[in-house]
């Protein structure tokens, strides 16, 4: 691959899917993309430079664009966001939506759908104290790929070791041969959608909780303030933002700040926050009967329609 090709690939990646990349990560651009020239029958990376140039295949664009992107996730990865979802966010939430009874919930960059299902695990957990109430959980992500396994609910035996307690296994998941499949009921929480983040995205509405973990840092700091500038758009006045941990508001935005109590929470500049509500009590989860769908879907149940 020539200095000209892959300066073209870096601008043609990051103009698709804002991924930043320095001149150090030619070998990953090499290797990556060498399996793509396989599968579309190109004989290097100069052929599919040309053919990207193009423009006239629409499945090869969608090819390299995802396999750029990472899709590294695991279920209740970092642990903190997730207690700080059932301890914090989650009570706080329905003491502001209390006459509403509804709360809408985006994981951005949802990727194969552990985080998504993470959270609706733990919805599920608390479903007596959400009875009446409609929970959105909307999932997102570039890769249409990432997004059917996510659809699927179906996780290889060291994915559903990873960060999943056994508890939660055995309550939330049926094995299916040497896979794990997540229940259709916690399926059905989640409505995944495919989205670029450098688009518009305000067509999905106003979220009172949105994480966007782990994808801001492979952007450059103009791309990264216009997608925090925009989520704060769908941030509700009194909604919370969760980034990654090695990620920052500051210096890129004006229209969020950091949470003085939380590390990588992010309000709304200017935000009168509700006075902390009870938490939710913690279940074991061993002690909790598994309830079948028809039971959990009168407490919540997911909108499809927006």
């Amino acid at each position: 691959m020539t200095d000209v090709e892959f300066d073209f690939l870096r601008a043609y990646l990051k103009t698709r899917s804002g991924l930043a990349l320095s001149g150090e990560k030619r070998y990953l651009v090499e290797s990556r993309l060498g399996p793509i020239c396989r599968r579309f029958n190109l004989a290097d990376l100069g052929a599919l430079v040309t053919a990207l140039k193009g423009g006239r295949d629409l499945a090869m664009e969608r090819a390299v664009v995802e396999a750029m992107t990472t899709n590294e996730t695991f279920f209740f990865r970092d642990r903190t966001p997730f207690d700080l979802f059932r301890d914090v966010l989650l009570p706080e939430a329905m003491a502001r939506r209390a006459a509403q009874r509804r709360l809408r919930i985006w994981c951005a960059a949802a990727s194969t759908g552990q985080e998504p299902y993470s959270l609706a695990m733990m919805l599920q957990d608390a479903a007596p104290r959400l009875s009446g109430w409609t929970v959105d959980i909307i999932g997102t992500d570039l890769s249409t790929e990432v997004l059917e396994k996510a659809k699927a609910g179906l996780y290889s035996h060291f994915e559903v070791q990873r960060g999943l307690p056994v508890q939660s296994l055995i309550k939330h998941f049926e094995q299916v041969g040497e896979q794990w499949r997540i229940s259709a009921s916690l399926r059905q929480m989640v409505d995944y959608r495919p989205l670029n983040l450098l688009q518009p995205f305000d067509s999905l509405g106003t979220f009172d909780i949105i994480y966007c973990r782990n994808v801001l840092i492979y952007f450059d700091a103009p791309t990264k303030g216009d997608v925090l500038a925009r989520l704060s758009n769908s941030l509700a006045a009194d909604g919370a933002l969760l980034l990654g941990a090695a990620e920052t508001v500051i210096g890129l935005t004006e229209k969020l700040v950091p949470n003085t109590k939380h590390r990588g929470l992010y309000n709304q500049a200017g935000a009168a926050l509700a006075p902390q509500a009870r938490p939710l009590p913690v279940l074991n989860p061993a002690a909790v009967a598994i309830a079948p769908a028809a039971a959990v879907a009168p407490a919540m149940r997911r909108v499809v329609g927006l």
